[in-house]
């Protein structure tokens, strides 16, 4: 399964998921970078879910927007 989505999509998840969640995006990218090293992004997404109890498309959210910023800060 794919784990693109458009900008404007990913965008609109990332805003309602603190609604949903009770959590900063930045409390769950800090979760995500100290749980388990996953290499396949269908694995983190799996883990966040079950771990969680994440719906998939927030869980695919966040996993993206960390890998996003990760390959941001390797480009520094």
């Amino acid at each position: 399964m794919s784990h693109t989505f458009s900008e404007e999509t990913h965008r609109n998840l990332l805003a309602r998921i603190p609604h949903c969640t009770g959590r900063e995006i930045s409390d769950w990218l800090r979760t995500v970078e100290e749980g388990p090293s996953l290499l396949r992004f269908e694995d983190k997404v799996s883990w966040l879910r079950g771990a969680h109890d994440l719906a998939y498309g927030h869980a695919k959210a966040i996993i993206h927007e960390y890998d996003l910023r990760r390959a941001a800060r390797r480009m520094l």
